[in-house]
């Protein structure tokens, strides 16, 4: 993951960005690069809390573009400060996410809706999966990410599902000629278990928890010796 840094609008801004290269298949909810197919990068851009630009798609091709990509990639913004960015392994998977809780809530809220641009996202999670997967274990694996997320902000004591912003990139393997792609990806499977578990790290060290208000979740209380139970609070 390299570091890149920005002048805009007489303010410093930073980015986070994975050169994946080739032989990587993505699924995304980002606005650059969304849905499934092939991608060659990831961009995570921070931009200005006073975001207003109404075209975030030309915007972060452009950035990505000015720091030499090639080829499709995915783009996600936020406004938090990527630099203090969470990361976590387990067996393989990878994951970084990025996390600004200013504006947080329950996903089934009784809060009207909009057709407006959403503002940046503000946890924006990408992780990585050395396995071939089906399309359909790619959309498995984006619910076992939102489940871990939720866990994870739980443990750190906040009364959330996350924000109304939040965004995903999983990338997995391209299947090799003859290679039968996993068809699940859930979190009792072997690569959605380990995607849960670095997920739910990567945003316990990303978030700040709540004084107080952490808590361990019933695979810590069951076993602290767990591999991806530790408690929220005891990470960096």
């Amino acid at each position: 993951m390299q570091t890149l840094t920005r002048l805009e609008c007489d303010e410093q801004l930073s980015a986070l960005l994975w050169r994946a290269g080739a032989g990587w298949r993505m699924i995304s909810s980002a606005v650059l690069g969304g849905g499934i197919g092939e991608r060659s990068w990831v961009l995570n851009a921070q931009v200005s809390h006073g975001y207003s630009r109404t075209d975030p798609d030309a915007h972060l091709a452009g950035l990505a573009h000015d720091a030499g990509t090639r080829g499709p990639g995915v783009g996600l913004m936020t406004a938090a400060d990527v630099l203090r960015h969470g990361r976590a392994h387990d067996d393989g998977v990878a994951a970084v996410v990025t996390a600004g809780l200013g504006v947080h809530g329950w996903a089934a809220a009784p809060a009207p809706g909009t057709p407006l641009p959403p503002t940046p996202g503000t946890i924006n999670i990408i992780a990585a999966v050395p396995a071939a997967l089906t399309d359909a274990a790619l959309v498995n694996a984006v619910t076992t990410v939102t489940e871990a997320k939720v866990q994870a902000l739980l443990d750190s004591g906040y009364d959330c599902s996350g924000t109304p912003t939040d965004a995903v990139c999983i990338a997995a393997r391209t299947p090799r000629p003859g290679e039968e792609p996993q068809a699940f990806a859930g979190p009792r499977s072997l690569w959605g278990a380990r995607l849960a578990r670095a997920v739910h790290a990567a945003v316990c060290a990303a978030v700040e928890p709540v004084r107080g208000g952490s808590r361990a979740s019933a695979t810590a209380a069951a076993d602290p010796r767990r591999r991806g139970s530790v408690p929220c609070q005891q990470h960096p």
